[in-house]
C-alpha cells in the first residue's frame, strides 16, 4: 500500500507540475493589418516556425477590422494576456507611434509589411516597398513603350508600404511618358475597392493603365474590367499573388505582378523574436531593417512560382 501511495503521490505531483511547465512557454504574436487572403502565406510561415520552436507558443492574430485603433487594442489585450513579443503590420504607422511606444515599453515590438520607423520598434522585417514599387514601374515601362496614363488603387493611402510603393513606381516611370495620374484609397473595403475601379472607367476614359498596389486590388480591377468588356485593353500592373492575379498574368491579361514573401515574414519573424527573447540580438542589424526581396512574376515564371506557393501551403 505504501508503495502504491507514493507512486500515486508522484503521479499527482507530475500532473500538477505539467500545466506549470506549459505555462512557462513564451508567447509570440504576429498581428496583421486586416483580414485578407494575402496573409495566409504568412500564417503558413508561422506554423512552420512553430514546429522548430517547441518551447514557444506562436499566435497569428487578425484585428476585427483593419483600423489602427483596433490593432492597438488587440496589442494591449495580447500584452495583458502575457504575450512576450509582438510583430505587427501597422494599418496607420504615423498615427500609431504613441501606441507602439507604449507596447514597446512592455514587450519587444517588431514590424513587418508596413514599418513604423519613428516608433521604438526593435526592427522591421519585410519587403523594401520602395524597391517593389520600382519593380512595378519597370513592368509598366516594358508594357507601355509609347507611354500611358495610369490610375493606382490601394488600401491605406497613409501607410508607409503604400506611400513607398507609389513613390517607387513614380521613380521608375519618370521620363518614360508614363504618368500615375492619381491613386484611390479604399481602407481595405472590398466593395469600395471595386467601385473605385468602376468610377475610374466611367469618368476617366483616357486611362490606359491600372496599378493595384495591395493584394486584393488587382482582382477587383480584373472584375471591373471584365464586367466592362475591357479586360486586355487596359494594361494592368499588380502586386502579390492572389489566384485571380496569377491567372490573369498567365493569360496575358495582366502585364505582371510584384510578389513579396509573406511566408518568410511569418517564418523568419517568429525565429527572430524567439532568438531575441533568448538573448541573441545578433540578428538585428544596426539600421533595424531586415529586407526580404521581392520578385517580378510574368508569363515566363508564373507556373514555377505557383508550384512553390502550393508546396508552402501544403498543397
Amino acid at each position: 500500500m505504501k508503495r502504491i501511495t507514493i507512486t500515486a503521490l508522484v503521479a499527482m505531483a507530475t500532473m500538477v507540475a505539467m500545466p506549470a511547465v506549459a505555462a512557462e512557454k513564451k508567447a509570440l504574436a504576429f498581428v496583421v493589418n486586416a483580414a485578407s487572403d494575402f496573409w495566409k502565406l504568412a500564417e503558413a510561415g508561422v506554423k512552420a516556425a512553430q514546429t522548430e520552436l517547441p518551447d514557444f507558443e506562436l499566435q497569428f492574430r487578425y484585428p476585427t477590422q483593419g483600423t489602427a485603433a483596433l490593432q492597438n487594442a488587440l496589442m494591449d489585450d495580447l500584452v495583458a494576456a502575457g504575450t512576450d513579443a509582438i510583430m505587427i503590420s501597422s494599418a496607420d504607422p504615423k498615427n500609431s507611434v504613441d501606441a507602439f511606444n507604449r507596447i514597446a515599453a512592455q514587450v519587444p515590438l517588431f514590424t513587418t509589411d508596413s514599418d513604423a520607423p519613428q516608433s521604438k520598434r526593435i526592427a522591421y522585417l519585410g519587403s523594401s516597398n520602395t524597391q517593389a514599387g520600382i519593380q512595378a514601374g519597370e513592368i509598366a515601362v516594358k508594357a507601355l513603350p509609347k507611354g500611358g496614363k495610369c490610375m493606382g488603387f490601394v488600401g491605406f493611402l497613409g501607410a508607409d508600404n503604400a506611400r513607398e510603393r507609389i513613390d517607387g513606381f513614380r521613380q521608375a516611370v519618370k521620363g518614360k511618358s508614363i504618368e500615375l495620374v492619381d491613386v484611390r484609397g479604399d481602407d481595405v473595403d472590398f466593395a469600395r475597392a471595386r467601385s473605385n475601379v468602376d468610377d475610374v472607367l466611367a469618368a476617366n476614359p483616357d486611362i490606359t493603365c491600372m496599378v493595384g498596389f495591395y493584394s486584393y486590388n488587382p482582382p477587383k480591377i480584373y472584375e471591373a474590367l471584365k464586367a466592362a468588356g475591357k479586360l486586355g485593353n487596359i494594361t494592368v500592373i499588380a502586386f502579390d499573388e492572389d489566384p485571380i492575379t496569377l491567372g490573369a498574368v498567365r493569360q496575358g491579361q495582366f502585364a505582371g505582378t510584384v510578389v513579396q514573401d509573406p511566408y518568410q515574414w511569418g517564418y523568419q519573424g517568429m525565429k527572430l523574436m524567439a532568438a531575441y527573447l533568448e538573448g541573441d540580438k545578433s540578428k538585428v542589424p544596426a539600421d533595424g531593417l531586415i529586407i526580404v526581396p521581392t520578385k517580378v512574376i510574368d508569363k515566363a515564371n508564373v507556373d514555377a512560382f505557383e508550384k512553390q506557393l502550393k508546396a508552402r501551403m501544403g498543397g
